[in-house]
């Protein structure tokens, strides 16, 4: 098999499990992917440019291998209004997104892309749909540039409808004060997965992969 290496935001990255109830779906993938090996490289905060900025990319130069998969998903940072985090979805997102397309390429590995996971926003008894134009760019640039493309968003947004309104809370980082000793204030988040999200997010992208 194949290695995996994983470029993302906080919705991918790996958490201490001592500190945080928090989990990406990276986290889980090498799970559902035995023998591969994931190396995880999305951190927290990090959109298109910030983690090309910060020569987080550049820091694969040596390690990843010809045949190797590059796993690639951002958006939530990319579309935030921190000015030295955002991006343009059809200017600099996209073009950020073919620097990583580009590395891979030029080393012999194959490129992937993600459309970023839905967030839970309910309004009127419905989950309401986020990233817009950023998921639009993503599938749009996989299609010109001939890229495999695993649509995460589509299956995250189905299971979260799924779950329900009050059940979907289970999915993300909702802990009430005193739930849980990691976060003793509680948390109401609804950008970042625990554990029951995180596993079957991490399951489809395997399958993904193993139908490539």
């Amino acid at each position: 098999m194949r290695e995996i290496w994983i470029c993302g935001d906080s919705t991918a990255a790996v958490y201490d499990p001592s500190v945080t109830a928090m989990v990406g779906w990276g986290q889980a993938l090498e799970e559902f992917l035995p023998p591969a090996r994931v190396h995880n490289h999305a951190m927290a905060g990090r959109s298109t440019k910030t983690f090309l900025a910060e020569g987080r990319l550049d820091g694969l130069e040596g390690q990843i291998q010809p045949g190797d998969l590059l796993l690639i998903q951002f958006g939530h940072n990319d579309e935030g209004d921190k000015p030295e985090r955002h991006t343009e979805p059809w200017t600099d997102f996209t073009e950020n997104l073919k620097v990583f397309l580009r590395f891979a390429r030029e080393r012999g590995a194959q490129p992937v892309l993600l459309t970023p996971i839905c967030m839970r926003v309910w309004q009127e008894g419905r989950l309401q749909p986020t990233h817009g134009e950023y998921l639009r760019a993503v599938r749009a640039l996989a299609q010109a540039e001939k890229v495999p493309l695993i649509d995460l968003y589509a299956e995250s947004f189905r299971l979260v409808e799924e779950a329900g309104e009050e059940g979907s809370k289970a999915l993300f980082m909702h802990l009430a004060p005193g739930e849980d000793p990691r976060h003793p204030e509680g948390s109401a988040d609804n950008t970042h997965t625990r554990l029951p999200a995180a596993r079957p997010f991490a399951a489809f992208v395997a399958r993904q992969l193993e139908a490539l």
